[in-house]
Parts: C-alpha cells; structure tokens; sequence
C-alpha cells in the first residue's frame, strides 16, 4: 500500500490550519487569563502568561496560518514519502 503523498499532505495542512485557527477562536472569546489558563493545563502547567500577546495585528495572523498550513503539509508529504520509500525498499527485500 502507498500513500499518496499530495493528500496526506493536504490533511495535515488542513489540520495544521484548524487548530491555528482554533488558537485564534480561542484568543478572541476567552482573553489572555482564559487563553493562558488553557494553554498552561496543555502544557502541564508550564506558565505560558508571559509569552502569550494578544495584540496580534491581522497581517501577522495571516501570515502565522499560511506557514502553519505549509510546515504542516511539509510534514504530511515527508512522512508520506518517508512511508512509501520504506515500503518499496521491503518489497525490494523480499
């Protein structure tokens, strides 16, 4: 079996951009105190209050979702390569 490399990448992409944007969801309906209080129970208590900024300008949002998006599809067509590349080397083997 092979993975198609475009489409894993496209999920993970995808996926990589929700959660962005549920980072932004969050940001907006909560404040700083819920979105530090939320993050610090993710993190096992690590005190994110000093490194969360809620003034992020548009652009910068943007900007932050587009390489979300593309990190994140780097990712899927890596493991989606790495997998197949695998797998034609144990087919070679055998």
């Amino acid at each position: 079996m092979h993975l198609k490399v475009k489409k894993l990448g496209m999920a993970f992409g995808l996926t990589g951009a929700l959660l962005y944007l549920g980072c932004i969801i969050l940001m907006v309906t909560v404040g700083h105190a819920g979105t530090v209080k939320f993050l610090n129970s993710l993190l096992h208590g690590l005190d994110t209050s000093s490194i969360i900024r809620m003034d992020v300008p548009l652009q910068e949002a943007v900007m932050g979702l587009v390489e979300t998006f593309i990190l994140a599809w780097l990712v899927g067509a890596s493991v989606a390569a790495f997998y197949n590349f695998r797998f034609s080397i144990g087919k070679a083997v055998n």
